[in-house]
């Protein structure tokens, strides 16, 4: 069953996606149906707002990310951008722009994506435009979130002897993208023929549908403990390191053998013959919360499951440094992805 996009217009459209959506938030008043939201904040939080834009052959491609996958990950990105600032997202807006291939049961698909993932982390689309592209399909979303006006936390807040800290495990994202990207050209042409992905699904699953750490947020706040400056990896942990560094006027030590990796990861990375190290330092889309605290929060930090202590944060004049397992000292260099550099 095809419905052309044309058959229902921009307004039938965007009815037929947002059909049946009922706020959850007390901040959200007013979604969809108007000529804008709105939203009510108490005045004793800050209101933190984030913008994304995917864009077809840019960001994603669709030979092998399934719509729906699609919707559910452009939606989580923006979230965990909120998280990264200790913060909690509320409401998104979602802008399409679509090309003539599209259908409108895509569009649902891809819509079903984006519904689960505010369904799992409570958050309302209240708003959004579609329009016609020439050039595939770009997605932008607006995340708005709020914060303690005393929680909010930033990228410049590291001090000298901070602890460097860092969510989950790292390099499998870009693992599962390799690893798509491979089978996408072994099986070019072929038609009907599915890959057999059987002992890669956590890869896999860390590229197609990541989630945001809410659980790491909420762990933060149980502890009592307000990070002195965070961010979520999504260009890879030093590209983020260095952000960090520079905006706080520091240096770093990370060590090697702290670096939290699954054993997927390293595995896929000695059949690709890449270095482990490199994928978990410069993959990026781990989507992964990297953060720093006090040395005085070294014995609640190191309890908190899912949490890795990797480093500390040193003065400026040492600069940034990756230690080796063998002590030898690498300079950090942020080879992470970087839409916008030339192509040699």
């Amino acid at each position: 069953m095809r419905t052309e996009i044309a058959t229902l217009g921009e307004f039938g459209l965007i009815k037929r996606l947002t059909e049946g959506i009922k706020l959850e938030n007390e901040s959200s008043k007013y979604g969809v149906g108007d000529d804008a939201a709105v939203l009510s904040y108490p005045s004793e939080k800050e209101i933190l707002v984030t913008t994304d834009l995917l864009m077809e052959g840019v960001h994603f491609d669709l030979t092998y990310v399934p719509l729906k996958h699609l919707g559910y990950k452009a939606a989580v990105v923006n979230f965990s951008d909120i998280y990264a600032m200790n913060g909690m997202p509320r409401q998104i807006t979602v802008s399409l722009a679509l090309s003539k291939r599209f259908s409108v049961e895509d569009m649902e698909e891809l819509y079903a994506g984006i519904r689960l993932a505010c369904q799992q982390y409570h958050v309302d689309v209240i708003g959004g435009d579609t329009s016609s592209s020439l050039t595939g399909l770009a997605i932008s979303i607006t995340c708005i979130g709020e914060a303690d006006k005393d929680k909010v936390v930033y990228r410049n807040g590291a001090k000298d002897t901070d602890l460097i800290c860092v969510s989950g495990d790292l390099g499998a994202a870009y693992m599962g993208l390799q690893l798509l990207e491979r089978e996408k050209t072994v099986l070019k042409g072929e038609k009907d023929v599915q890959p057999d992905f059987t002992g890669k699904e956590y890869l896999l699953e860390r590229q197609l549908k990541p989630e945001a750490r809410k659980d790491i947020i909420e762990k933060l706040a149980a502890a009592n403990i307000v990070p002195t400056s965070m961010m979520d990896i999504s260009d890879g942990l030093s590209s983020e390191l260095m952000h960090i560094c520079t905006q706080s006027n520091t240096g770093c030590r990370v060590y090697e053998e702290h670096i939290p990796i699954d054993y997927q990861t390293a595995v896929m990375a000695e059949e690709f013959n890449m270095n482990l190290t490199t994928c978990a330092m410069n993959g990026g889309e781990d989507y992964e919360l990297l953060f720093t605290v006090p040395i005085a929060d070294h014995e609640k930090v190191s309890q908190m499951e899912g949490v890795r202590l990797i480093g500390h944060i040193t003065k400026p004049e040492l600069g940034c440094a990756l230690i080796t397992r063998d002590g030898q000292e690498f300079e950090l260099k942020a080879q992470g992805w970087n839409p916008l550099k030339e192509e040699k």
